[in-house]
Formats: C-alpha cells, sequence, structure tokens
C-alpha cells in the first residue's frame, strides 16, 4: 500500500494507518475525537488465540509484538508460528501486535522489546506455543462438529482432516475454534518434524521496501498535518537560556515555536519551511559546567581509572599477579577506543496527534512499550488512551528502545496544539549530534607466558562508560556493570589464573546501546592482545587459540573460520590474514579476513569469513543477510567511525565528517551457517564483534605494526575503494 493522498479525510488516513501497522482500526472526528470502532466483529475475523486471527478465507493474520528493522523479524517470527499452527503459508499475513492492547490486557504479548538479538530467541517458545495451541483449537473445534476422537484428526496446510477423509478449512472452524479455552500447555514438535523452520520463504518486509510502497516513520501523512524541526542544546546536560523568534516567526509557512528545558522547536507547514526557521532563531545556552569538555580531558578521566585504586573486582581465577610475577614473558599494552553514533538511515522522527482524550503516535521504534510510555507520561494520559503505532524502522540498531526523547518532543509539542497532528523530524546533524553514543573505554591488559609459550596469566582492567548505570542501575553489581564487562568476564579461553577489575567513569556524553553491545570494541581489545601474546610465544594465531578452546563451542567455529578462509595453506602473494573469536548473545562466531596493503595505507579488503553456530536457524537466507550486513557495519567501525567532543559538543555534523563505509569498499563475504541444535542464539549482533579484530590481526601481519586504538583512518588508512 502506498503514502495515503493527503486528499483523503483524516478519517480515511487514519484507517487506512491502522490496518498498515495492525493496529485497532478507529475512526475520527474533525477535533480528533474517537468515534465508534471499525474493527471487523469478532465473528468475521475471529481470533483463535491473542497472537493469531484468521478470517473466512483462512488468511491467518499473525500479531508480531518484536520491531523490523530490516533483520527479518516479520518473517521470522510468523514462520515460528506457522510451523505450530500447520497453516498454509501463502495465506499467512503478518501485523504488529496493538501496543495499546498489550497494555490493555496486561502485557498479553509478553515482551516487545528489539534489541540484544533477542527477537526470536527470546520470544521462540511463546509464540510456537501460540501456534500449537491454535493448531489443537482448530482440531478440537472439527471433532465437536464431525462428532469424532480428536485424536483421529490432524491439521497441515490450513486443512484439519479426519481418517476418514472429512476435511474443514480453518477459516471454517476459526470462528468455533476461538470459543474454546486456549490450551497451556499444547505439544510442541520436535526439530526433525519442521518443515517450515530452517527454509527460506520469501520475506513479507522486502518487496514494499524494494518498490518504495514501504511507510516509515518519516513517510507519514495526515491531512491537516504541520511539522517540527528542533534544536537542542548542544552541550549534553544544558538547559535554554533564551531565544529571539522574531524573524523565524516572520517566515513563509511557520506557525509557532515551541520551547522546552533544553531545546527550540519550530512548527511550520512543511519540514523544509521548519527548519529554515530554525536556523533564524538566536538561541543562548545555559551550557554549565560541560561546556570546557574536550575529548583529550574525557581521555584523561577514562586514563585515570587505569590506577585507581582498590577497584571493583569483576572476576577472579587463581592468582594473576603472582603467576605474572613468574612468567618468563609478560606483554602489557593499552587498547582504546572513543563514541560511535547510530546513524541510521531514517533519522528520529514521530509524529503525535493529541487531545485531552486521547493521544495517537506514529513512530519507528524498538520497543512499543517504552513508546507508549514516554508518550503517557509526557501527555499525562493514561496508558490504555494512547495508541502507539509501530511502523517499521528505517534503522535502529538500539538508537530508538530505550531513549525515546523524541517521542517526548513530538508530544510535547502536539500538546500544544490539541486537535492537530504534528511530525517531529530530527534534521541530520541535530540526529548526529545529539545520539546516544556508544561509549568510550579504555583498557590496560597483562598477560604473561610460560618457557613454553603457554598462556598461564592474563590481568585486564577495564576503564569503562557505564550505560546501565543511566538506564538499568539493577545491571550495576558491587560497581561492576554486567554489560560492559561481558567479553571479558565471561570469555571462554581456559587460562588459570585472571583478575578483571572493572572502574566506572561516567563522562557527560550520553552512551547508548549501539548494535552488539560492548561486543565491538571489547574483543578488539581482547582478539588483537591474544594474538599479540601468540605472536610473542612463537605460535600461529589459531593454533594458540585452539589449545585454550578446548571442549568449547568456540573450538568448532574457529575451525570453520580457519579452513573457509585457507588458514592451513599460504596466503597469495601480497594477501594477510587475521582472525578472532567471539560468543555473544546465546551465540559463537569466528571471523576471518584477508586484505591487500598498497603503499603501506591503502587496505583492500579482499574476504571476510563468518562461522556462526546459533544453534536453531529459522531463515537461513536471513541469517546469511545479517551476517554481510553486520560485516560492513564491522568494517565501517574499524576503519571510519568516530565522535569527537570539543567545547560540550560534539563535533561531528553529518557523513561529510563522520564517514561510514560504502559499497565500494564490501569484500566478499562467506557465511558459515553451522547450526549445532539444542539451542537458540541471536544473529543481528554476533557477526560483528569478530570482523574488527580479524581486520586489525590482518593489518599487523601485514606491515609489522600493532595498533590500539580505533578507526585506522587516524593512523593514516584507508579503504580502497
Amino acid at each position: 500500500m502506498g503514502v495515503p493522498s493527503l486528499k483523503a479525510s483524516r478519517r480515511q488516513f487514519l484507517q487506512q494507518s491502522a490496518a498498515i501497522g495492525g493496529i485497532m482500526l478507529l475512526g475520527f472526528q474533525p477535533d480528533g475525537t474517537a468515534l465508534a470502532a471499525a474493527t471487523p466483529s469478532a465473528a468475521e475475523h475471529p481470533e483463535v488465540t491473542h497472537w493469531i486471527v484468521i478470517e473466512p478465507d483462512d488468511t491467518v493474520i499473525i500479531r508480531i509484538a518484536r520491531s523490523e528493522m530490516g533483520q527479518g523479524t516479520f518473517t521470522g517470527l510468523a514462520q515460528l508460528v506457522a510451523e505450530e499452527l500447520a497453516c498454509d503459508w501463502n495465506k499467512v499475513r503478518p501485523e504488529y501486535a496493538d501496543v495499546n492492547m498489550h497494555v490493555r490486557r496486561k502485557r498479553i504479548f509478553k515482551d516487545m522489546s528489539t534489541g540484544g538479538s533477542r527477537g526470536i530467541r527470546d520470544s521462540q517458545e511463546y509464540v510456537r506455543k501460540a501456534g500449537a495451541a491454535a493448531r489443537e483449537m482448530l482440531i478440537a473445534a472439527a471433532a465437536v462438529q464431525w462428532q469424532v476422537p480428536a485424536a483421529e484428526c490432524r491439521a497441515a496446510s490450513g486443512l484439519v482432516t479426519h481418517i476418514s477423509g472429512k476435511q474443514a478449512r480453518f477459516g471454517e472452524l476459526a470462528q468455533a475454534a476461538s470459543q474454546l479455552p486456549v490450551p497451556a500447555n499444547p505439544a510442541l514438535k520436535e526439530p526433525k518434524d519442521w518443515t517450515l523452520i530452517g527454509t527460506s520463504p520469501a520475506r513479507f518486509d522486502i518487496p514494499a521496501k524494494v518498490n518504495g510502497s514501504q511507510i516509515f516513520a518519516a513517510d507519514v501523512r495526515l491531512p491537516g498535518m504541520l511539522h517540527a524541526s528542533i534544536v537542542q542544546c548542544p552541550v549534553f546536560g544544558g538547559t535554554l537560556k533564551r531565544v529571539d523568534d522574531s524573524k523565524a516567526r516572520a517566515m513563509s509557512g511557520v506557525h509557532s515555536v515551541v520551547t522546552s528545558e533544553d531545546w527550540v522547536a519550530v512548527v511550520a507547514g512543511n519540514w523544509w519551511q521548519a527548519n529554515q526557521a530554525l536556523k533564524a532563531l538566536t538561541v543562548e545556552w545555559n551550557e554549565g559546567e560541560n561546556g570546557a569538555v574536550t575529548s583529550a580531558s574525557i581521555m584523561a578521566l577514562m586514563k585515570s581509572g587505569l590506577d585507581q585504586q582498590d577497584a571493583p573486582l569483576a572476576r577472579k581465577d587463581g592468582d594473576a599477579s603472582a603467576a605474572l610475577g613468574s612468567a618468563t614473558t609478560v606483554i602489557e599494552a593499552e587498547y582504546h577506543t572513543g563514541f560511535l553514533n547510530h546513524a541510521t538511515l531514517e533519522p528520529q522522527t514521530a509524529t503525535a496527534l493529541y487531545t485531552p482524550e486521547r493521544l495517537d503516535v506514529w513512530v519507528g521504534t524498538q520497543n512499543g512499550e517504552t513508546s507508549i510510555t514516554a508518550a503517557s507520561e509526557t501527555a499525562d494520559i493514561p496508558l490504555d488512551k494512547v495508541f502507539v503505532h509501530k511502523m517499521h524502522a528505517g534503522g535502529g540498531f538500539g538508537r530508538r528502545g530505550v531513549f525515546q526523547e523524541y517521542v517526548k518532543q513530538a508530544v510535547l509539542i502536539a500538546k500544544s496544539m490539541p486537535g492537530v497532528p504534528v511530525k517531529l523530524q530530527w534534521s541530520r546533524e541535530e540526529d548526529m549530534r545529539q545520539g546516544r553514543y556508544r561509549p568510550v573505554s579504555i583498557v590496560r591488559l597483562r598477560g604473561g607466558l610460560d618457557k613454553d609459550g603457554n598462556w598461564t596469566s592474563w590481568q585486564v582492567r577495564q576503564s569503562d562508560q557505564s550505560i546501565a548505570a543511566t538506564v538499568f542501575p539493577v545491571m550495576i553489581k558491587d560497581g561492576v556493570d554486567q554489560i560492559n564487562t561481558r567479553v571479558f568476564r565471561d570469555n571462554p579461553y581456559a587460562v588459570p589464573n585472571f583478575t578483571h577489575e572493572y572502574v566506572m567513569k561516567l563522562p557527560h556524553v550520553p552512551p547508548g546501546f549501539w548494535r552488539a553491545v560492548s561486543h565491538t570494541n571489547n574483543p578488539f581489545y581482547r582478539e588483537c592482545f591474544i594474538d599479540e601474546l601468540a605472536h610473542a610465544a612463537g605460535k600461529d594465531p589459531v593454533a594458540f587459540r585452539r589449545g585454550l578452546l578446548a571442549g568449547k563451542k568456540d573450538l568448532a567455529v574457529l575451525d570453520a573460520a580457519a579452513k573457509a578462509i585457507g588458514w592451513d595453506q599460504p596466503a597469495p602473494a601480497g594477501v594477510h590474514r587475521g582472525i578472532a573469536v567471539v560468543d555473544s548473545y546465546g551465540s559463537f562466531t569466528a571471523a576471518a579476513v584477508e586484505i591487500v596493503v598498497t603503499d603501506g595505507v591503502e587496505i583492500e579488503v579482499k574476504r571476510v569469513v563468518v562461522a556462526l553456530d546459533c544453534g536453531h536457524v529459522v531463515h537461513p537466507d536471513a541469517v546469511k543477510a545479517q551476517i554481510e550486513g553486520g560485516v560492513v557495519w564491522g568494517l565501517s567501525a574499524v576503519m571510519f567511525e568516530d565522535i569527537t567532543i570539543d567545547k560540550g559538543r560534539v563535533v561531528q555534523s553529518n557523513f561529510s565528517d563522520y564517514p561510514i563505509t560504502r559499497i565500494g569498499h564490501s569484500p566478499e563475504v562467506i557465511s558459515v551457517i553451522m547450526p549445532s541444535g539444542g539451542f537458540w542464539g541471536g544473529v543481528g549482533e554476533p557477526p560483528i564483534g569478530g570482523v574488527i579484530p580479524a581486520l586489525a590481526n590482518a593489518l599487523f601481519k601485514a606491515t609489522g605494526k600493532r595498533l590500539r586504538t580505533l578507526p585506522l583512518r587516524h593512523h593514516g588508512y584507508r579503504y580502497k575503494a
């Protein structure tokens, strides 16, 4: 369905938007108040379970509580339900679960958060049970109708069949089935009996994206809608002092200027008018004590943690100090990485329509629950009177989950003009300078080798900016951030003497969950340092790791990546290889990289291998796509991306000074998918972690230079286009 015409009535548009988002259809009066519900009656479209609606023509609507951001959630979760339901896949249509229904029915869809590669792995059991329960209900309804034992009936391809040959379509049975109790513990299929899980049907989200008909939050249009552009205090934590809006108010199309504690927004007839008028404002800010902060002062703060006394202990095995004291060889190194922005293709955008009785918000969100909560609190309207219409998001990567300030801003602006829909869209510059950035960190590592080159001991001192300290304090235990320490605390290497200390430092730049949280910077530190130890021991990096991973699933992916890259054979002339192992989000990965370095500075990434064991695979082609996307994401981070601070504010403003990987930089990607079964791991984030250190390790092989800070462009390197 294309973008609704601006000539449509408000009622028509909201009904169309609701259909797109899979929400309850409601009409609206001209003043924005709700009319009678326009949802088809339960008799026409019975809800077999709250996850599944079956229409008379056998169309199966599967409600999806997670968010689609290109990772294939709409298809993968529908596959899980359809597998157990035994419906006709060609009749399946996914739609977003209604956030308002979720609230009114006491979190009936369980979890609406899409992050941490949890979309499938954390919901697979209960959505499969939803399909299995509905299947049993349909069979029971047929058995009652035919007056036969349910055990004599079976469901397949959208039909219930009795041993006598009688058949009934799901659409014919749905109404009766919906009146039956939902089985609490329906039997699930054994993996050996899966026919849909493990296959790659055409994804639901791709056609509309290709033909341009997909409606993202930035595409929302409502009759009479106004547009807003915003500027926030450039120094995080600062406030608005005064604003002279006389020039802006006199400009064409400007409707109003709205202010809050730390931002100013201009509302106009279209976004261009609003943004141009925004630039005409004269704004003064109270920058506070952070107005003098620089990247250098932040680095000094972080480095102070390396020598802090009595650092909290994240993990301790054996006696690392004593073992280092008796080691034949001791290697010490410091690694550092800075802030990174999410740089989503679609800047932060939300549309709000406020009345005292009801609030509607259209937004691409990673979490419908956080969006509805933010909207409700901001408008001071009860949750059950707030309707969040979820749109596919134009990129998320952790930016659109916990942090919902753009939703709050849109609601405040709309609240200042009841009955008028307002779309707030951040400019690219505002999005770059008001991010929630990957945390800055610095790590000191010391490792000891015995006379035979065996790794006997290591110490890790991690000085780190905590995300959890501001949003999930429950994840801070005894002064240790349980999220940011995972790569070291949970490392798979069998080193007998290990001490991991963690020091929390909190610069004023707001941290956020950046794709593969803590599994992009920390694997760079760990896996490059392990290569340093292997080099000092005079051992091959793969062989060095193999001896420390015995009995672990990590060993299988390491061997697979090494085999696929041809590690056991000499590399072609001028080609250099690197490797790394990272387990994360319930999955196990290894990455191997081949590069050519020309003139000492130009890097051509020839091939990247990623081996992944995520237990069970739902949609192999989607997994392959996630691996390929993860590789490009990692190559961008290692070479280009860096947010710097001067006078308390972000220096970068757009892709001109925050470059990212381009198509011409992309290498051949070899995906080795090796599901071992028995568990459900994540896919969206695990492929990234190993790519960054594997490239850095290959660069050392090529140049003999060990680089311990990123991005590589700061060291004079570039990709061959």
